[in-house]
């Protein structure tokens, strides 16, 4: 996906790895995107034994969580080190009355400082109620033009950071491609890992991870994931 600098009043970036991973666009209108949120999804055609999840952003502000089969939900908190998600509080209290499963992400701009960063997503946050298994995530799939090392020394001292400050490890999420090339040295934090071009599940983790914990398989109609782990073990992923 192209990359740009946040500023007053400029839109976010749309999460996912559209051009490289789907083939898709940015330029999804606020009727589709309105459209696409209400949309429930059926049970999978395909046998597949694995826990079934959903993530969304301001995108599906309106997405009904409460008629969701999701047994997890991600949500975006921020980005950068200004901009907050407005649907994130209400995604937040929905995924706490439906009881599944959450976790909150940012997504990351290497060109910033890492540290400014990560206190603007656990500031957002924590202004919210949490409890314990929300699982905090770092989206990474831009370089903002940094090098290789840049961009995996940005991630390290993000997630250190959060580490330090809530006593748990965050989730890391990309590109497969992405994380082979920037997430070497990683492999301590659990894997949130996109690949559209793979079944759910059909995967092999990336650099040195020696699993997954979550693979995105498709953004259409809206993000769907599957995860190796039982909602359980995804709760021992999060806050304690």
């Amino acid at each position: 996906m192209s990359t740009h600098r946040l500023s007053l009043g400029s839109r976010p970036s749309r999460r996912r790895l559209r051009s490289a991973l789907a083939a898709a666009t940015l330029a999804v209108s606020a009727a589709t995107a309105t459209v696409t949120a209400a949309v429930v999804l059926p049970a999978p055609a395909y046998a597949n034994p694995h826990t079934y999840g959903q993530d969304v952003s301001g995108y599906e502000a309106d997405h009904d969580w409460m008629n969701s089969r999701a047994q997890f939900g991600f949500i975006k908190a921020t980005e950068g080190t200004s901009w907050v998600d407005s649907s994130f509080p209400r995604h937040w209290r929905e995924l706490a009355k439906k009881g599944i499963v959450r976790g909150v992400y940012h997504f990351g701009h290497p060109s910033n400082d890492p540290i400014a960063e990560a206190d603007h997503f656990l500031e957002v946050v924590n202004s919210q109620p949490s409890k314990p298994g929300d699982i905090l995530v770092l989206d990474l799939e831009a370089t903002d033009g940094e090098s290789v090392e840049q961009v995996n020394k940005w991630a390290k001292t993000w997630l250190e950071y959060v580490t330090a400050k809530t006593g748990t490890r965050p989730m890391f999420y990309s590109g497969w491609n992405f994380a082979e090339k920037y997430g070497h040295g990683l492999g301590q934090y659990p894997l949130w890992v996109a690949h559209y071009s793979k079944a759910p599940g059909d995967i092999t983790a990336p650099a040195d991870w020696k699993s997954w914990a979550i693979h995105q398989y498709t953004d259409s109609p809206i993000d769907q994931n599957v995860s190796a782990l039982t909602p359980a073990q995804l709760r021992a992923l999060g806050r304690p």
